[in-house]
């Protein structure tokens, strides 16, 4: 890859990370691209030179965001033994929450975003991250793979809910 190439995706990447923070602060509507520009240290045409929208801003953001997730669990799933996969992996999840907080909170913002290009990504993000789960358990051979795998997801949804309102006590029942 040439130097420029690589500043590129470096920019990119900036670009992005900047964008998870001010919109998982602001949230998309409220959110210009001229304030993710300053959080990355840009002028707002170097956004659009990535970004010819905020729409397509905030679906870049949202594909690195569930990228992450679907790495962590992989990893996991290709490095667990049978006996420790699901605990395995509500601890890298926990451990996403704790590293990443504001691409949860970004995540959970799409949620209620109605154009039909962001609730498609989220819908595919989802059905990524549940097909790894759902095979994993699968392969493992846990009963009831699918209702598990459910579970699961509703355990991570809940402890989304509990980081964003601070409210450890939802994530294990061992306090509050």
């Amino acid at each position: 890859m040439a130097k420029n190439d690589n500043v590129s995706v470096n920019r990119r990447a900036d670009i992005i990370s900047a964008a998870i923070e001010v919109f998982a602060e602001t949230g998309y509507y409220r959110t210009t691209t001229a304030q993710v520009a300053q959080r990355a240290g840009i002028s707002q045409p170097y956004v659009f030179r990535f970004f010819a929208t905020k729409e397509l801003l905030l679906l870049a953001a949202l594909e690195a965001s569930w990228e992450r997730v679907a790495a962590a669990f992989r990893q996991v799933v290709a490095t667990a033994s049978p006996d420790r996969l699901e605990q395995e992996l509500i601890e890298a999840y926990e451990e996403l929450l704790a590293a990443h907080r504001q691409e949860t909170l970004l995540q959970m913002q799409a949620q209620t975003i109605q154009e039909e290009s962001i609730r498609a990504a989220m819908q595919d993000g989802l059905r990524e991250v549940r097909g790894i789960v759902l095979e994993a358990f699968r392969a493992q051979g846990i009963a009831n793979a699918e209702e598990r795998t459910l579970l699961f997801l509703a355990r991570g949804m809940l402890c989304n809910i509990a980081m964003a309102l601070d409210l450890p006590e939802l994530m294990d029942g061992k306090r509050g």
